[in-house]
């Protein structure tokens, strides 16, 4: 089985890179993303709670995240691979994810992490958010404290896959065409 954590700040491109991998790779695409915004969309218990936390640029509480991503995985016994897309956002959700599926006896193959600039992804957002419509992408202040969120909490996960050679850093600068190049190049050989 093969299992990728694709990485990288609020706009580096991982849904756009998500589609491409799941269409190339057979992967079952999980973003905890596109999770919390169905369930946001359907006003569940969770998508109240989330959205207040979303709104103002603040992470979902572990053990509620953990939670969705055991029931998708479970929900896909035949599977060939997955992409985590979004997810593990904390040391505590990696640590949590590795025994997930050494349960379901398999393993992160790898984290490829997409490296964007600051500015680039502060633009990408506020592009973003004039064409969806999603409030979180519409104010600068907003994504400032998403992108220091991720600084703080999300980015040292790096160093629990890269403890494991599992880490992969990939310029996330480019065309759509050349990022995933670069991706399928650190892919293929592995597969």
């Amino acid at each position: 089985m093969f299992n990728l954590i694709l990485f990288g700040p609020p706009g580096a491109g991982k849904g756009t890179q998500s589609e491409l991998l799941i269409s190339n790779y057979s992967l079952v695409h999980l973003s905890t993303g596109d999770i919390l915004r169905s369930e946001v969309a359907a006003k569940s218990e969770l998508g109240i709670r989330a959205k207040e936390l979303m709104d103002r640029g603040d992470l979902v509480p572990d053990e509620v995240v953990i939670g969705m991503i055991k029931s998708k995985l479970e929900a896909n016994p035949d599977a060939s691979g997955f992409i985590f897309d979004g997810f593990p956002r904390t040391a505590a959700q990696a640590e949590a994810l590795d025994g997930l599926l050494t349960d379901l006896q398999t393993s992160i193959t790898m984290m490829i992490a997409l490296e964007v600039s600051e500015e680039e992804l502060i633009n990408r957002l506020l592009n973003r958010g004039k064409e969806s419509g999603r409030s979180d992408d519409q104010d600068k202040s907003i994504i400032l404290n998403r992108i220091e969120e991720y600084r703080l909490k999300t980015e040292p996960i790096k160093d629990h896959y890269a403890a494991q050679n599992k880490f992969h850093p990939v310029e996330g600068i480019g065309s759509i065409d050349d990022i995933f190049d670069r991706i399928s190049a650190v892919i293929d050989p592995v597969i």
